[in-house]
């Protein structure tokens, strides 16, 4: 990202991805547009549902990378391997016992196919997949999923989704 070469020992590598990499990386971060009008159209539903944030990050990046776009306020909590002394997939069904709610009647939004929506699914919640056109670990095209697989293409069109299932 930088075009620099990265330093071998531990020691040095610490002190590069501070001082070069991180500046780097958070400047990158950017919000899609959908975001914050699913979240004010959620917050606006007569029972909108109550949400947190399950991501394998560091808790501190992810909290600001929410409270630098104004998100972090739509959200019960942020939680993290951190929290919950596991990373996901372990980790849908913690985060559902730390919400107090009922895996069947939760739902998890991801971008992820495998990681976020199979994974989910296995552990009891409904998996909505927001596909966004691209898989984010190859950078190649999405996967293909099955038919049974709730899609969305624009976090605007959840709120649909939301009201057909049970959760």
């Amino acid at each position: 990202m930088l075009g620099e070469p990265v330093p071998e020992s531990p020691g040095l590598l610490d002190a590069w991805i501070a001082d070069r990499y991180l500046t780097v990386f958070e400047e990158s971060w950017r919000c899609y547009p959908d975001v914050q009008l699913c979240l004010e159209t959620l917050k606006r539903l007569p029972r909108g549902p109550r949400l947190a944030v399950l991501t394998n990050g560091d808790p501190e990046q992810q909290r600001a990378k929410l409270a630098r776009f104004g998100l972090l306020e739509y959200f019960e909590a942020v939680l993290t391997p951190t929290e919950l002394g596991v990373a996901k997939p372990v980790a849908y069904a913690i985060a559902c016992r730390w919400m107090r709610t009922d895996p069947a009647q939760a739902v998890n939004v991801g971008d992820m196919l495998e990681s976020d929506v199979n994974a989910a699914a296995l552990a009891g919640l409904t998996g909505i997949w927001l596909d966004r056109g691209v898989d984010f670990i190859t950078g190649g095209p999405s996967p293909t999923a099955d038919e049974t697989v709730l899609r969305i293409e624009r976090l605007t069109d959840l709120p649909d989704h939301l009201s057909r299932t049970n959760a």
